[in-house]
């Protein structure tokens, strides 16, 4: 098999000749020898020594820097990642394998493909994996992949608070406590119940499903809209209604969480004219990606009460600068990209991880479900 790869290999190189071009082979499992793995982190520097359980972080690495090295590969962990001097920058030309987080991505672009002429594996530690030039991932044949349901009940969970929280009005009254206030009209003239809204999620994957589980106990008026219908007998026991038309379900909506993946068909989906379909007053929970809403239609919208709250941990870019107007904009509730790096979800992804590394060592195959780009073949959900 590895004799039939080499010479396929070897046939492509000859017949694809441009010396810019990215379409050479790698394989798609482990090539002999030691490997020099990088992951790329953010530092959880005076916390790491609150909780040993904080694996996610420069300081923990995933908890698997003993099993690697004692098997003879390299580990270079790292928090710093952007500009032509820095850290990863200097592994980028010899790595193999290069882990990275949704929460602080490296981006991994055409041209970072391009000189790491030895990478094989591009790993994401979570889920989500558009920090990743996928189409140089698919022309350069190399494996990307991700620990898939290791952290959607961290995320299902954070997005029925942020639901939760606009609802409620919570923001601006635990800020009257910060600030030595006490004017309950304030709050309460925009604070209602969640019960009988009309809640919509656009995208009904893994994360999607899960939410609607988790409000269905709330009465409210469960839709979805998704490339695909759920199952008629998960979708009875959800309560929800499909909608195939995403403009005809986005106008039914008290509140619209976005639950799908950034893509260049969903990448600034929810522009100018889309948030124009959105019911006057509508709350909009935001945990896919940052870059699948308008920045500045999006301000302007709050801004203007058409859209009466917003919130989600997804920015773009990531970190987001200080500048960055969603910081100020009226009747937000963001935070940093937190949802799913609760201490369960990194457990679950830094053990993912593990197995994944593991077969890849061995040649194995990984579950069918972590793949988003095989043997320069695109996942589904990222066409």
């Amino acid at each position: 098999m590895a004799m039939k790869r080499a010479a396929a290999c070897a046939i492509k190189a000859a017949a694809v000749a441009a010396p810019s071009s990215l379409l050479f082979c790698r394989n798609l499992h482990a090539s002999p020898g030691s490997k020099k793995i990088v992951g790329v982190f953010y530092k959880a520097n005076e916390y790491a020594a609150k909780n040993p359980n904080f694996v996610g972080s420069v300081e923990r690495a995933l908890g698997i820097r003993e099993w690697l090295e004692s098997k003879g590969h390299q580990y270079i962990v790292t928090d710093d990642k952007e500009g032509p001097d820095c850290e990863l920058e200097k592994h980028i030309p010899d790595l193999h394998v290069l882990i990275t987080t949704p929460f602080h991505p490296a981006y991994v672009t055409r041209d970072r493909i391009k000189r790491a002429k030895n990478l094989e594996l591009l790993l994401t530690a979570g889920i989500g994996s558009d920090h990743v030039d996928l189409k140089a991932a698919v022309e350069a044949k190399l494996t990307v992949a991700e620990i898939t349901g290791s952290n959607t009940v961290s995320v299902a969970e954070d997005e029925l608070m942020r639901i939760l929280i606009l609802v409620r009005n919570f923001v601006p009254g635990y800020q009257q406590v910060i600030n030595g206030e006490w004017n309950v009209s304030a709050i309460s003239y925009r604070s209602y119940d969640l019960e009988g809204k009309t809640v919509g999620t656009v995208g009904a994957g893994r994360i999607g499903r899960l939410l609607l589980q988790r409000l269905k106990p709330f009465n409210c008026n469960l839709l979805y809209h998704d490339r695909a219908r759920i199952d008629p007998e998960l979708e009875s026991q959800l309560g929800a209604t499909f909608e195939e038309d995403l403009d005809k379900m986005l106008p039914k909506c008290d509140v619209v969480v976005i639950n799908m993946p950034l893509t260049e068909k969903t990448r600034g989906l929810f522009n100018k004219e889309k948030i124009a379909k959105l019911k006057k007053g509508v709350l909009i929970v935001n945990n896919a990606r940052g870059a699948i809403v308008d920045t500045q239609a999006l301000v302007d919208a709050c801004s203007s009460g058409h859209v009466a709250g917003y919130s989600g941990d997804v920015w773009n870019p990531q970190p987001a600068p200080t500048d960055h107007p969603w910081r100020y904009m009226p009747n937000h509730a963001m935070t940093p990209h937190i949802s799913g790096t609760t201490i369960d979800g990194q457990l679950r992804y830094a053990a993912g991880v593990k197995d994944m590394l593991d077969r890849y060592f061995k040649g194995e195959d990984f579950p069918q479900q972590n793949y988003i780009v095989k043997e320069g073949e695109l996942a589904p959900q990222y066409r």
